[in-house]
């Protein structure tokens, strides 16, 4: 028996089944997503002055992974005029082009995760806190590069300050060009050691959740797509109106998934 309205509008709705649907998934991870941003504002409003870490994220790979996630929402737009123009060929083109600004998002997502998991944060014995990217290690001592200290106690929201003071001191000396020399710790100094993941602090750990979680949506929407572009393409000589509905609708998928990136860029890069 032949499902209904998989290539017509319902009377009902004026939509054919698989958009219905869509929208009604769509509502839902609305809802997840927007639970989570909500958190994450009631911990910034709610965090005291100086104590929310700030400035710990490289925003260049975060703005360019935005500009890819706004090149595939074009290109996925495409892929689905190119199949209601009938040129397949273009459709090709675009949905490739689609899944290779996906697998570049991952990518530089992943490199941007390793120099996470690689930056170590060490307490001393002192009472002063030190971080940088772990460039040595051995049984004695760790070797940090691009090292940050200042006092543990002020705690990490004071780490924008202290690279600004350090600033401000090479400046007075006459190193317009200041770049903190690799620093190496005695592992007899070290009190306490822990990398930036998410069990670093509340702020990273609703980073690595946001972004994950993200993350793993982009990887979906990816292979549904990338599946499109190729084995289910054949579904194109012999249901060309349900082939071009289903490119539709992974392209409304597509692009939620691009709109949650663009509020979370701001929100985790720049505020």
């Amino acid at each position: 028996m032949e499902v209904p309205y998989t290539d017509t509008n319902r009377p009902d709705t004026g939509l054919y089944n698989a958009k219905v649907g869509i929208w009604l998934f769509l509502a839902s991870e609305v809802m997840l997503f927007g639970a989570l941003f909500s958190a994450y504002i009631l911990l910034r409003v709610g965090a005291m002055e100086g104590h929310w870490p700030t400035g710990l994220l490289d925003v260049g790979p975060g703005f360019v992974n935005t500009l890819v996630l706004i090149l595939s929402s074009v290109t996925v737009v495409m892929a689905w005029a190119s199949l209601k123009l009938n040129n397949f060929k273009k459709f090709k083109l675009y949905q490739g082009i689609t899944v290779v600004c996906a697998l570049l998002f991952v990518v530089i997502k992943s490199f941007e995760y390793n120099s996470k998991f690689t930056h170590h944060d060490v307490i001393l014995n002192d009472g002063m806190r030190v971080d940088g990217h772990l460039v040595e290690e051995t049984d004695e001592f760790i070797v940090l590069s691009h090292p940050v200290s200042y006092p543990a106690e002020k705690g990490i929201g004071y780490r924008p300050t202290a690279i600004k003071e350090a600033e401000a001191h090479a400046h007075e000396a006459g190193d317009d060009h200041h770049h903190a020399e690799d620093r190496k710790i005695s592992k007899e100094e070290i009190d306490k050691r822990t990398t930036w993941g998410p069990w670093a602090n509340t702020y990273l750990a609703i980073y690595f959740t946001l972004t994950g979680l993200h993350a793993l949506h982009v990887i979906a929407g990816a292979l549904v797509i990338a599946y499109f572009w190729g084995p289910g393409s054949k579904m194109w000589k012999t249901h060309p109106e349900q082939f071009a509905n289903r490119i539709e609708v992974s392209g409304l998928f597509w692009h939620f998934v691009d709109l949650v990136w663009i509020f979370l860029f701001p929100i985790l890069y720049l505020l």
